[in-house]
């Protein structure tokens, strides 16, 4: 169960009148379709807000899955509820820190790909003015003319 601002989004087993009664006398209100059946036309607000708690869903279950199958999260067998609860905190939190490092870990071969191809191109480009010594500025190729003839 998620609770994000004033809304809960449940699984379907979870949507029940009574659980319905109780999220209504608290004012939050419970994701996904009414219960009964559907009704021939319904509104696109309600399709479109039960397709965004859907998505939300999605992700946070997505997460969970990714808890148990890459980090062992499913393979939790402690007794005491104490330890199992320091377990999964555990487990999260190594899904978290390994989340962080992807993104720093990106971050830094974005900057070391941008530097060097930055690097790169400065020494594939012509530079127009020669500095001598005496930091006096002398034109070597002017662009006017061919390429061909300043060389020669």
């Amino acid at each position: 169960m998620v609770v994000s601002q004033q809304s809960v989004h449940v699984d379907k087993i979870y949507r029940t009148r009574e659980n319905l009664a109780w999220c209504k006398e608290r004012g939050i209100r419970l994701s996904g379709l009414p219960l009964g059946r559907p009704p021939k036309n319904r509104s696109a607000e309600i399709k479109k807000q039960a397709q965004e708690d859907e998505s939300f869903r999605n992700a946070i279950e997505g997460k969970f899955g990714q808890a148990k199958r890459r980090f062992g999260l499913n393979l939790c067998m402690t007794k005491l509820p104490e330890t199992s609860e320091t377990s999964i905190a555990l487990t999260f939190l190594v899904v978290n820190l390994s989340r962080l490092l992807r993104q720093f870990f990106g971050l830094f071969l974005s900057f070391l790909i941008l530097g060097r191809t930055k690097e790169l191109r400065c020494r594939q480009r012509f530079n127009k003015n020669y500095v001598k010594s005496d930091f006096t500025q002398v034109k070597l190729i002017t662009w006017a003319t061919n390429y061909w003839h300043s060389i020669a």
